[in-house]
């Protein structure tokens, strides 16, 4: 009989010393299954009305207002699967800005320096004056044709330098290494091939327009690190420059073929 004494008055100081550090835990210890119960109630509740349920839920006579303020904060600290993935959404979103150029590098145009958009837009003029020519005389010329093919295969040699140029530097976001410098010289040789078709005027313009299109390729996807301005600006040139070739060849199969000669007297 006084063992049993002992023992109760060790059990009960035990329950006050615990009650005194965490009410939550001495709750817990001394009614572990009804408080799981209603914890579970509070949180399935919860969900579709947080704050309302908690008082008719949790607020029973048997349960102390410490667990009450606990249960509150779990609550408040609670986080549904929905919400974590609508925030790792939202920190997903800005690495697609790399290629949402319509959303972001094309507001950056008209930033950017007024020799680079002048001398771009101008370097225009022999792609569109090839096949406006041949509109208004209603006459194909291969040797205007040819020319235009020339200027092409240029300009996408030039593209292709400009990568290395861009990064040789120190401190250049571009690195010199094997997937910009090699990749550069891809262009190049396309150009190169694409002179060589001279009697074929329709597969030196496929090889122009596989060259611009490859070279837009990396500077937009491949191999980032140039502004956002010049990337919209490489796209709009590019853009304008593969309509003004397909133009000339579907007018190659419109109009009669002459051919430019020097009369001499």
């Amino acid at each position: 009989m006084f063992s049993c004494l002992i023992k109760r008055c060790f059990t009960t100081a035990c329950r006050v010393s615990m009650y005194k550090k965490s009410p939550c835990n001495w709750v817990l210890c001394s009614q572990k299954n009804k408080i799981v119960r209603k914890t579970e109630e509070c949180f399935h509740s919860s969900m579709a009305s947080p704050l309302p349920l908690l008082p008719s839920a949790c607020s029973s006579p048997w349960l102390p207002r410490q667990s009450a303020a606990c249960m509150l904060r779990a609550q408040l600290l609670h986080l549904s699967p929905q919400n974590l993935q609508h925030k790792r959404r939202r920190t997903e979103e800005p690495q697609e800005r790399e290629l949402d150029l319509l959303r972001y590098d094309m507001k950056d145009l008209p930033k950017g320096p007024r020799p680079a958009l002048y001398l771009g837009f101008a370097g225009l003029i022999p792609f569109v004056s090839a096949p406006l020519l041949m509109a208004v005389t209603e006459l194909y010329y291969p040797e205007i044709a040819y020319a235009q093919v020339a200027y092409g295969a240029s300009i996408v040699s030039f593209l292709g330098g400009a990568r290395w140029g861009f990064a040789l530097p120190e401190g250049s976001p571009a690195k010199p290494d094997w997937l910009n410098l090699a990749n550069s010289v891809v262009p190049s040789l396309l150009a190169w091939v694409a002179l060589l078709f001279r009697d074929n005027i329709t597969q030196a313009t496929l090889m122009v327009i596989m060259g611009l299109g490859i070279s837009l390729h990396y500077d937009l996807a491949l191999l980032p690190g140039y502004p956002s301005w010049f990337k919209a600006l490489r796209t709009v040139l590019t853009l304008v420059a593969t309509f003004s070739l397909v133009a000339t060849l579907i007018l190659k199969n419109v109009y009669p073929e002459k051919i430019l000669s020097l009369e001499k007297k």
